[in-house]
């Protein structure tokens, strides 16, 4: 069993930043493939970022290329999702998420574990 607990979120205004962190519990945080998704109000939980096992990796969705950075920590089990020129649309709840199964966490049908989510909102 994995638990994961993120933090980080909050107000920010338009074209601000916002580093997200997420801390797994355990001792085996460096076999799982990480992933940030989120869920606008409204709208159905979508793919945000992955990043591989090993960290060497990572993926993410069009509309934050270039703007969000994910990494990873495996000697502090944490992932962090750091946010740069936040826009309106970006406001959702952000959650961690973690699976075993799989080398690259992209879809909602590969997470094993889920986080709480923290509440991103940007303000125009």
């Amino acid at each position: 069993q994995v638990q994961l607990v993120e933090s980080g979120g909050g107000l920010v205004q338009a074209g601000g930043s916002r580093r997200l962190s997420c801390v797994a519990s355990g001792r085996t945080f460096s076999r799982y493939a990480m992933g940030w998704f989120r869920q606008a109000p409204g709208k159905e939980r979508e793919f945000v970022a992955a990043i591989i096992q090993s960290g060497a990796s990572t993926h993410y969705e069009d509309s934050v290329k270039g703007r969000f950075t994910i990494s990873r920590d495996n000697a502090k089990n944490t992932v962090f999702l750091q946010m740069n020129s936040l826009k309106p649309e970006d406001t959702a709840v952000y959650y961690c998420a973690a699976s075993n199964r799989v080398v690259e966490l992209r879809y909602r049908f590969s997470v094993d574990y889920w986080g709480q989510g923290t509440q991103v909102t940007v303000s125009s």
